[in-house]
């Protein structure tokens, strides 16, 4: 007598664990793309706003394209320190991954955050290969006129403040603390205070010059600065006062209660958020500058 041994089929697969839910932010950069070019989107943005600025002064603008790319959960220092390396080292290709797990592994950091502008310098130094200048005592005074001179000089800033839901700073206590990197700026000076050797008008806004070689001397006495910034939640541009930037910077105080108390580890200086971002500000050079 024979016997048929029947085998049972194998259980189906599990079904695919459901993908994470996206973050607004993420979900219209998907739908988006950024524009590039040093000024194309810039010149965009004052064509937009232009009634807003004044007409009694003459307006120069100086940008260094940086790519975009939007962070995923709290990386927003870590993205601005990654568009900044690529205007740093544009011959090298810096991975996203090497960047967090870089600060991971020196304990500046636990989910991506970045709470001290002491350490993203030092985090600076060592994944691009830059020498990283940290400004302390607000975005006044020499600070301010630092700032200017950098963005200038076509180098980066990354500057923490804190974030309105447009993006645009804001004063929220810290609350919502945020990193930036800026890499252009445009100057409100004086008309007849630069000389016309160094500048051209924009073609396609004649009322913007663009300086015409990378040795002009920064003009001295602007009457009102912008910077063009990029941060983590957004492919875009954006354009802010310089004086709103530096009020925002200035009272990085306490991390929102909600944060934290969520029972996530994060990594905060001694001294809190006050003693790690609150008016400070970090100029990053390439090697090859004094």
């Amino acid at each position: 007598m024979s016997m048929e041994c029947t085998l049972s089929p194998p259980p189906p697969p599990p079904p695919p664990a459901p993908a994470p839910k996206k973050k607004l932010y993420q979900t219209i950069a998907s739908n988006r793309s950024p524009v590039e070019g040093n000024y194309t989107e810039a010149c965009l943005l004052l064509s937009q706003r232009e009634s807003s600025f004044r007409k009694d002064l003459q307006w120069i603008l100086v940008n260094s394209y940086v790519p975009s790319l939007i962070q995923d959960g709290p990386q927003c220092g870590l993205v601005a320190l990654w568009m900044a390396t690529h205007l740093l080292q544009p011959q090298l290709s810096v991975d996203m991954e090497a960047v967090i797990q870089t600060a991971v592994s020196r304990g500046y950091t636990a989910q991506g955050e970045m709470f001290s502008a002491a350490n993203m310098a030092l985090l600076a130094e060592e994944v691009c290969g830059c020498r990283a200048e940290l400004l302390s005592g607000g975005l006044s005074g020499d600070n301010y006129t630092a700032v200017i001179a950098h963005l200038w000089g076509r180098q980066p800033v990354l500057i923490p403040y804190d974030e309105d839901y447009n993006h645009e700073p804001c004063q929220r206590s810290g609350h919502r603390a945020h990193w930036a990197v800026a890499s252009g700026v445009l100057l409100g000076v004086d008309q007849g205070s630069v000389s016309q050797e160094h500048i051209q008008p924009d073609p396609s806004l004649p009322w913007v010059f663009l300086t015409s070689d990378t040795g002009s001397p920064c003009p001295v006495g602007c009457r009102e600065v912008y910077i063009l910034a990029k941060q983590g939640k957004s492919l875009r541009y954006q354009l802010w006062s310089l004086d709103s930037v530096s009020q925002s910077n200035g009272q990085l105080r306490m991390m929102d209660p909600q944060r934290a108390n969520d029972g996530t580890q994060y990594v905060v200086p001694q001294g809190g958020v006050e003693a790690g971002l609150a008016g400070q500000t970090v100029l990053l050079h390439t090697r090859t500058q004094k």
